[in-house]
C-alpha cells in the first residue's frame, strides 16, 4: 500500500526532530499553524529561537529538497513566525533553518534565509 503524502510528511518531520536533537536543538513546538501558513518545527539552539522548515524528497530526480523552499514559501514562513512571536514574545535571537531529507541523509542549513 502506497504511503500517503501526509504520512510521509509526519515521518520526515520525525526524522528531522531526531536529527535536530542530535545537534543539541531543544524542540519548542511542532506544526505551528496559523491561517497564513505553518512552521514545521520551532526549536531553541543556544540563544536562538529557530523556525525550521523540513523538506523531504524520496528522490532527487526533481531537484534537491532544499531547492523547494521557494521565495513564496519563505514569505509564508516569515509571516507565520511573526504571528508566533506576537503570541510568544521572546528576547532570543531569531533564525530560519532548513532540514533537507533525501536518500537516507539529512542536511541542515542554518540561517537558510532571513526576514530582510
Amino acid at each position: 500500500m502506497e504511503e500517503k503524502a501526509h504520512e510521509r510528511g509526519i515521518r520526515g518531520e520525525d526524522q528531522a526532530i531526531l536529527f535536530l536533537k542530535n545537534h543539541d536543538y531543544q524542540i519548542v513546538q511542532r506544526n505551528y499553524r496559523w491561517r497564513g501558513g505553518e512552521i514545521d518545527i520551532i526549536a531553541r539552539d543556544g540563544n536562538c529561537l529557530v523556525f525550521v522548515e523540513v523538506k523531504f524528497r524520496s528522490s532527487e530526480s526533481f531537484g534537491l529538497p532544499e531547492e523547494h523552499v521557494t521565495a513564496q514559501k519563505r514569505g509564508k514562513i516569515i509571516q507565520t513566525a511573526m504571528r508566533y512571536l506576537q503570541e510568544h514574545p521572546t528576547e532570543l535571537d531569531l533564525r530560519f533553518d532548513v532540514v533537507a531529507l533525501s536518500g537516507g541523509s539529512a542536511r541542515l542549513f542554518q540561517n537558510a534565509f532571513s526576514i530582510e
